[in-house]
């Protein structure tokens, strides 16, 4: 078990000492290349040798202790420069490692190391007497210096972008997955709720007449049958979103007012009678407005046949030029003041609010429940 834990980090070291090794060894052999024929500059020794690599080296702890590698690679690039040993790709481990400083935020200290090498090289060779340079040489260095670090800035805000960018989507995703979940959490509890409602009534029913009426008891139980089967099937394709199943589950439409004639007819038969009103003209509807519109009746309905102890309910729905009204009324026990709100309510408010309509529930002149939703079209 210890050898499979370990793999993976032993793996990560050596792909991260693949590049500092890599650079100090073509450092190394290139600066002993280029040494031929610079009689001006020192022989290589083994003074040279440690400072490259301790250049190039250094790279090898960028990621994890990056001001220390930087500095590291300053001082023996500078050190290698001021005792005049050959040129050659000694400044190359000195440009990756300013470069991924900056690159990693760490910018000020990636400026600083610039102008430390800058002015270290052109001071130092003034205090020492060494081969003074023209001003034209001086220019072109500090511009090298300066276009170097507005690189590794321009590479720094690209992955800032990028990095920002990928946060965005995820939190984007998140939000999304939140609202989805919210909506299956409402749909679960509206099928559940309503269907477990009806079933309910009926075995009371049930109860009430298999000692006395036998044979009344017959519809009771098959009103429970229907309803127990229509609800295991919608929560059968409920959750087989939840588990993005392709398997052939049976699965109904998605719930809409054109399955309200069927929602009337089972609620008509738990005890409750509904009646259906139309007004406007009847016309396709998105299909969120159409879902949300089924799931508001239907719990309208559910709450009636739950606790409003009504023996009947009118469902009213007015498809106007810009907003669909839905009304549902109950003649349920003569109560004043407003109704209480549970998690029916709020979810069907909910529902309204999502799609930038309104929900309201009042008491009506007899005293029952009266439902309002406002859909805007």
């Amino acid at each position: 078990m210890s050898t499979t834990e370990q793999s993976p980090t032993y793996g990560a070291r050596i792909r991260r000492a693949l590049l500092p090794l890599l650079v100090t060894a073509f450092t190394v052999f290139g600066t002993f290349g280029a040494s031929r024929g610079q009689v001006d500059r020192n022989e290589p020794d083994v003074l040279m040798v440690v400072l490259l690599l301790v250049a190039g080296l250094s790279l090898y702890w960028l990621r994890t202790r990056t001001i220390p590698a930087l500095w590291a690679t300053i001082v023996s690039t500078l050190a290698y420069m001021l005792l005049e040993y050959p040129w050659g790709p000694v400044v190359i481990p000195f440009v990756i490692a300013v470069f991924s400083t900056i690159r990693f935020g760490h910018r000020l200290a990636g400026w600083v190391g610039l102008v430390t090498l800058y002015v270290g090289h052109v001071g130092g060779r003034l205090l020492l007497g060494i081969n003074e340079q023209g001003v034209y040489q001086v220019v072109i260095v500090g511009t090298c210096f300066t276009v170097l670090g507005f690189l590794a800035e321009l590479f720094r805000a690209h992955r800032d972008r990028v990095m920002a960018a990928a946060r965005t989507r995820k939190e984007e995703e998140l939000r999304r997955a939140g609202e989805e979940r919210l909506r299956i959490a409402q749909e679960l509890h509206d099928v559940v709720a309503h269907h477990i409602s009806l079933i309910n009534v009926q075995a009371s029913t049930a109860l009430h007449l298999v000692d006395r009426q036998p044979e009344q008891a017959a519809p009771a139980l098959s009103a429970i049958k229907d309803a127990s089967k229509e609800a295991l099937v919608e929560l059968r394709s409920i959750v087989g979103v939840l588990r993005q199943s392709d398997e052939s589950a049976p699965r109904q439409p998605v719930a809409g007012l054109d399955h309200l004639d069927h929602l009337v007819s089972r609620t008509s038969r738990a005890g409750l009678e509904v009646h259906k009103l139309v007004h406007g003209d009847p016309r396709p509807l998105p299909a969120g407005l159409d879902r949300a519109a089924f799931r508001i009746v239907q719990e309208s309905l559910t709450n009636v046949v739950r606790h409003a102890r009504a023996t009947s309910a009118t469902v009213r729905i007015q498809y106007g030029e810009q907003t669909l009204v839905l009304q549902i009324d109950d003649n349920g026990e003569s109560l004043t003041g407003p109704p209480q709100e549970g998690n029916g309510i709020s979810g069907m408010r909910e529902r309204a609010t999502a799609l930038g309509g309104t929900l309201t529930a009042n008491r009506t002149p007899t005293g029952g429940l009266r439902i309002t939703a406002t859909l805007p079209l």
